[in-house]
């Protein structure tokens, strides 16, 4: 199923690739640009026996779409796990806007794994999607990423956030939305494989998430409510 995904984006994307490239320039151009979430990049949810959680990834740990980081992905996570699991969260944010798979990997990856973490989060995809990686290179990056987390911390759980469905981000005009759409798709399967991996689960991106009325101003990012229900699905796989 993949495989016949890859294709299709691929046949898509060169059939369309001058219209494409203008409205991606457009949608750059018009597109808000939000900060990351401001404050501190660590905090804790108090509760026995803390669990300490570490997530990386692009801009949605950067937080972009809320105002702090309680508000965006990794706070909502800690809230949700802290009620699921009924302990405390010590967590800790390693995001980093317009970062991929490798860059995450070759330039933050080292500083957050400085102290001991009981479960790894990791979120990315988009920006692997937009530099029209193939899903086979976006496999093995992330698969690096997951020894270098291993490698650094030990054998700690891995949680793998889905690659978001651009395919319904507002934000992206069509032919965009569907062939960015389709490689995202594409690339979502191969994170999906990682799974197999002992140690490794993997999470959906839940469609609820994309409902237009919960992204951030910039239509390409989930507001607060977003994330939280982002944050609640994650917890429920972790």
């Amino acid at each position: 199923m993949s495989t016949s995904r890859n294709l299709l984006a691929t046949t898509a994307t060169i059939a369309l690739a001058p219209w494409l490239v203008a409205q991606g320039l457009r949608v750059r151009r018009t597109t808000p640009r939000l900060a990351g979430a401001s404050g501190p990049s660590s905090g804790s949810v108090a509760g026995p026996g803390p669990l300490r959680l570490l997530v990386i990834g692009e801009s949605t740990v950067d937080g972009v779409g809320a105002e702090t980081h309680e508000e965006a992905l990794t706070g909502q996570l800690a809230s949700a796990l802290a009620r699921r699991w009924g302990r405390g969260i010590d967590w800790r944010v390693a995001g980093r806007t317009g970062a991929n798979a490798r860059t995450v990997a070759a330039e933050l990856l080292a500083e957050a794994c400085r102290e001991p973490a009981d479960l790894v989060v990791v979120a990315l995809g988009v920006n692997d999607t937009i530099e029209m990686r193939s899903a086979n290179r976006y496999r093995r990056d992330l698969l690096a990423l997951v020894v270098a987390v291993r490698r650094a911390l030990g054998p700690v759980p891995v949680l793998l956030a889905g690659v978001p469905p651009l395919g319904a981000f507002p934000s992206l005009p069509q032919p965009l939305r569907l062939v960015l759409g389709l490689r995202g798709a594409a690339l979502d399967a191969s994170a999906a494989a990682l799974a197999a991996l002992p140690g490794v689960t993997y999470c959906a991106v839940p469609r609820e998430v994309v409902n237009p009325d919960l992204f951030a101003a910039d239509g390409f990012h989930p507001g607060p409510a977003g994330y939280r229900r982002w944050a609640e699905k994650l917890a429920e796989a972790a």
